[in-house]
């Protein structure tokens, strides 16, 4: 088929909507184990918050992202050599297997969890193939002037799937834990049958051959980091973090040391997997850097606000614990549908008028968004949280579509697939730097004043003095997860033993709704100012980024910048 073909309306909307159901499903299943881990881990019959499974909970709600965020830029890449179309098919056919094979675990214990962590890396191998060639697709099929519109669709609907995830988690769950995994099958299916009946490959594949050194070098260093900051969070010895452990020292030190291996292999490599020049075009790079900063203040927020609402907000309001992982997720519904409203809009004005004005001042309206919510009280009115929530979607919106369409605009067409799948890296990677990051400044804010907090507490409601130790000793971490996950904290930290030998109105007032959020509201409201002025300054630097991007740039419209060395 032709390139002319190809760009008819027809074909154009048939990878429009067939690429973004590819996009959702891939970043829905990236966020829907966060609301359903409380029932997966009850139906496997393992305990996600005692030490020895506290692997398990980081790395099933870690491992997903993980495998996309070091895979994308070698999928795009094959996409380039032997075809962006052939590779995505080949993500539904892994995406969907794995999803099977998740839905039939027939194990308990630690072997049902291992079976489910090993799909999930499976299953982010075959979202990685899915994204990382959706958006050069995309830019095949549509001309210059339409791409804004197309790609902010496909960007936002990406975006919103995380979102999206969320509340289906909290939906599929209670029902039963196998149809967080099982609602994937059918979608797959047709979304698979779909793109090998319609999509057309007319990408020009040049043959080179791959970059294995440059490949190894890349995934096992982005591993190695990611390991070691999301290790950092967990408690070491008798310390709340594990940032002095041997293991996250070492997988940082040769983490580090690997990428900037990669670094200098890339520049001496013919055919290099990550394409170094593409840096050389001004719109590429500071559209990345963009992309970067701003999922680094936007990664860590879902957490946080899952927190504020699960663990204070929520119990305050009436809702029991079990309740609060999907009502979590129905009241942030705010930001998904500022993302859907802002996004299509902004990325079709973007083909207009340039992404400049809009990606900068989508990022200046969300650091302003984060100013307001410092402002909010722990327990704020929902119409004012709900009003933030649903600015800060239109500014991302306003952000993430014109930028993405703007990157891939300044690609040569031959290296469309390697530099989406650049810009995902970089997007997918920030999120789990984010966490890292938030978390423990968060941990670091709760620390100071939570074991003080837990021991007043407790001991007001004559819990015995040794239980009352061992619970304010708890590493942070424990506690934010059991409030993240929808379990009782107190009952969950104390345990039947000890609440069962309490006057009963002490372990009602222990057990009940207001204990826990009254007891974290301060330490958590010091630990969130720290986390939110991190947001405001990732939002800032990325605005500054966006406004120096240059003027509007089409790659297939200028004179190729790689043999230029310069951008316009």
């Amino acid at each position: 088929m032709a390139a002319a073909d190809v760009r008819g309306d027809r074909y154009k909307w048939v990878a429009l909507t067939n690429t973004t159901i590819g996009v959702l499903l891939a970043t829905i299943d990236s966020s829907i184990m966060l609301i359903a881990m409380p029932d997966i881990f009850r139906g496997i019959h393992l305990d996600p918050l005692l030490p020895e499974n506290s692997f398990y909970l980081l790395w099933m709600i870690l491992g997903y992202l993980v495998t996309s965020s070091v895979l994308v830029v070698s999928v795009g890449r094959l996409g380039d050599l032997f075809g962006r179309v052939k590779m995505y098919n080949l993500g539904f056919v892994i995406y969907t297997f794995a999803s099977l094979l998740l839905t039939i675990d027939w194990m308990t214990g630690h072997p049902g969890a291992i079976w489910l962590l090993v799909w999930r890396i499976v299953q982010g191998v075959g979202g990685a193939f899915l994204v990382g060639n959706a958006g050069a697709i995309l830019t095949d099929a549509f001309p210059a002037g339409q791409r804004g519109l197309a790609l902010g669709i496909n960007n936002v609907a990406g975006i919103s799937g995380t979102f999206i995830g969320l509340v289906l988690g909290g939906l599929l769950a209670p029902i039963s834990w196998r149809l967080v995994f099982l609602i994937s099958v059918p979608c797959g299916v047709f979304g698979a049958v779909w793109a090998y009946r319609r999509l057309r490959d007319v990408s020009r594949r040049s043959g080179e051959p791959i970059d294995w050194l440059g490949n190894i070098t890349f995934a096992v260093g982005l591993i190695l980091v990611m390991v070691g900051i999301t290790s950092g969070i967990q408690p070491y010895g008798g310390h709340t973090m594990g940032w002095t452990s041997p293991l996250v020292m070492g997988s940082l030190a040769v983490g580090v040391a690997l990428l900037i291996a990669f670094g200098i292999i890339e520049t001496r490599v013919r055919f290099p997997m990550f394409r170094l020049p593409l840096f050389k075009i001004r719109a590429f790079t500071f559209g990345t850097l963009s992309t970067f900063l701003s999922a680094l203040g936007r990664g860590g927020l879902m957490f946080m606000l899952i927190i504020w609402l699960q663990g204070i907000w929520l119990p305050l309001h009436g809702y029991s614990f079990e309740e609060t992982p999907l009502w979590a997720g129905i009241y942030m519904l705010p930001l998904t549908i500022g993302f859907l409203a802002a996004g299509p809009v902004s990325g079709y004005l973007s083909d207009r008028f340039g992404a400049r004005p809009f990606a900068t001042s989508g990022m200046l309206g969300a650091a302003l968004t984060f100013v307001l919510l410092e402002l909010l009280p722990i327990d704020f009115s929902y119409p004012a949280f709900a009003a933030i929530l649903l600015l800060n979607g239109l500014a991302m919106g306003c952000f993430a579509s014109p930028n993405r369409a703007a990157v891939m605009n300044s690609l040569p067409a031959g290296d469309r697939g390697a530099g989406g799948g650049m810009n995902s890296t970089f997007q997918n990677s920030a999120q789990v730097f984010s966490i890292g990051i938030f978390f423990s400044l968060m941990i670091a804010g709760l620390a100071a004043t939570l074991p003080s907090a837990l021991t007043a507490g407790l001991s007001a409601h004559h819990v015995p003095a040794a239980a009352t130790a061992q619970v304010a000793g708890s590493p942070p971490v424990s506690v934010l997860f059991a409030a993240f996950l929808g379990y009782n904290p107190m009952e969950h930290l104390l345990g039947d033993n000890v609440i069962s030998q309490l006057p009963p109105a002490d372990a009602a007032a222990l057990t009940g709704h207001s204990f826990f959020p009254e007891l974290i509201a301060g330490p958590f409201d010091s630990g969130l100012h720290i986390a939110f002025g991190f947001a405001i300054a990732a939002c800032l630097i990325a605005a500054g980024a966006s406004a120096f991007r240059g003027s509007r740039y089409v790659a297939e419209l200028e004179t190729p910048v790689l043999s230029q060395g310069k951008a316009s």
